[in-house]
Formats: structure tokens, C-alpha cells, sequence
């Protein structure tokens, strides 16, 4: 499923920040801009308001929505490596790379054979302005802000996925930050899932959600495409190593994984020189 116009452009911002290397670099143009305020003042409610009837009523409506997104948008959805999941009994931070608005429901269709209801889902502050039943989810379907506030992220947000956890819940931070519109490579990830990861002793569940086209128009630009969720065997942290240590390790390792997935089932090393086949399901072969 398409959300969003003008993928040309985003295609575009793609192919430049994977030739200059920076695969954290944010590619979509129509992200809501905050101001350091407007993030601040939503970041600043988050956290006291679950208790509120009000938030529990949304709550429940918010999953309704995104119980049939999810049974939707993966109809069609395979999964490998189901066996890793009955290793992890606790809670867990759970790594995917990160392509589309909705592909947290591919890895949301994997973890509910795990038993779980839930999964939270780690998101940049910005995605909580947005309008409309989008806008809704994003605020009421366990999601949780990720913001530039120093006292927020310092207090407020370790306390919520500590507690999270904790509860074993399932909590997706991807670690490649931003999103990259069907693109297929894994990209190098940031440390922050696995600082958390090894701050709270929680494995982390490893996943690559392949992305196989359908040659069957989607629209004009794209033809639409289906995805395999590959769970990847989790990654526990080592008691007598220190939070640092064991993130940088758990970082190093989830990449490796995900690396060598792309390579299985892709069938092809894994490079960073841009090619119109990275982004699957595209109809026009690159023009300048």
C-alpha cells in the first residue's frame, strides 16, 4: 500500500543519501516540522495521560483500526524462522528495517504468533501532528514519541520502555531512524535500540521484512508488492558486560543478520551503489 505522493522525489533524496552515505538521512518530503515548542508540548502530555478514561476509550479504537490494517495489509504475508520466537520469554526490543508506514503490521502479524496483542511501536515526535484517522493511530495505538528533549529522553522515555518491558511487551524501535520508501537494502543502524536493549538486560528480536514484487499495477509508478517477515535468531545481552559493551556488540551482531538475510534472499551482496532494483516494486528505471 501507497501512502503519500511525489515518490519520485523521495527516490531522488534516496538515491543521494545512499551515494553520500547517510542512511539516516531523512528522504520524505511531507513529514510534518515541528518546532523545538510544538514537539516539546506533545512530548511534555504523553506520558500521565494513559491513565485518563478518555485515552483508554481511543486506546481501544486506535487497536481496532490497526487490527484490521494488519489483517489487511498481510493477507498475503509469509513468515520464516517462527522457532526463534518460543526462545524469548521476556520482554523484548525488536529490531526491523524500516520502508513503509505500514510495515510495522507485517512485524505486528509475526509477533502475534508469539502470543502477543501488542506491539508498541517507538516513533519520531513529529508523526504525532498529523490529521486525520493517520494522525488518530498515531496517538491512541500504542505508540510511543521519540523527541529532541533532553528531559523527556533523559526521565520520561526510559522510564516508559523500562516499564514496558518489564510488563514483556514487545517494543519495535527501528534502528535505522527514518524511513526509505521500498527500499530493500538493510541500512547500518544507530545504537539507541540496543542501548536500550542492554540498559534494561531485554534480548533483542532480530527481523528483515523482504519485500517481493507483484507484477500487478499499483498505480502509475509502482507495482504493488507483498513482504516476507524473516525472524532472525534474538540476540541476548551479556550479564557481565557493561550497557555500552553490550550495545555496541547487540548492534554489530542484528546488523550482520540482516545483512546476510538480504543476501539469502535476495540472492546478491549487499552494496550501497544506488540501482533502480532497490526500491522494488518501481515501474521506471531511473532518469536524471
Amino acid at each position: 500500500m501507497i501512502i503519500g505522493k511525489n515518490k519520485q522525489a523521495v527516490i531522488k533524496n534516496i538515491q543521494k543519501a545512499a551515494g553520500e552515505e547517510q542512511f539516516h538521512q531523512k528522504v520524505e518530503i511531507d513529514d510534518p516540522d515541528l518546532s523545538a515548542a510544538e514537539e516539546k508540548r506533545i512530548l511534555k502530555r504523553f506520558p500521565n495521560r494513559s491513565h485518563a478514561m478518555d485515552y483508554r476509550l481511543k486506546n481501544k479504537a486506535a487497536r481496532g483500526i490497526v487490527d484490521a490494517v494488519t489483517w489487511g495489509v498481510n493477507r498475503k504475508t509469509e513468515f520464516t524462522g517462527l522457532e526463534y520466537l518460543r526462545q524469548i520469554r521476556t520482554g523484548a526490543v525488536v529490531t526491523s528495517n524500516h520502508f513503509n508506514p505500514l510495515d510495522n503490521t507485517a512485524v505486528r502479524a509475526a509477533v502475534r504468533k508469539a502470543g502477543k496483542k501488542h506491539l508498541y511501536i517507538v516513533s519520531q515526535a513529529g508523526n504525532f501532528a498529523m490529521k486525520g484517522v493517520v494522525g488518530f493511530v498515531m496517538n491512541y495505538a500504542d505508540t510511543i514519541p521519540l523527541g529532541r528533549d533532553q528531559e523527556y529522553m533523559t526521565t520520561a522515555f526510559p522510564d516508559i520502555i523500562k516499564k514496558l518491558l518489564g510488563q514483556g511487551q514487545y517494543v519495535l524501535i527501528y534502528p535505522e531512524q527514518e524511513m526509505w520508501f521500498n527500499y530493500r537494502k538493510p541500512r547500518p543502524p544507530k545504537r539507541g535500540a540496543y542501548y536500550y536493549a542492554a540498559r534494561f538486560q531485554a534480548p533483542v528480536l532480530s527481523c528483515f521484512v523482504e519485500i517481493v514484487e507483484i507484477k500487478e499495477k499499483e498505480n502509475e509508478e509502482f507495482n504493488k508488492v507483498r513482504y516476507v517477515v524473516h525472524i532472525l535468531p534474538p540476540i541476548f545481552p551479556d550479564p557481565q558486560k557493561s550497557v555500552r559493551e553490550n550495545s555496541v556488540i547487540m548492534m554489530q551482531k542484528d546488523y550482520e543478520q540482516k545483512k546476510q538475510a538480504y543476501e539469502k534472499y535476495y540472492a546478491r551482496k549487499l552494496q550501497y551503489d544506488f540501482e533502480p532494483g532497490d526500491i522494488a516494486g518501481w515501474r521506471y528505471k531511473w532518469r536524471n
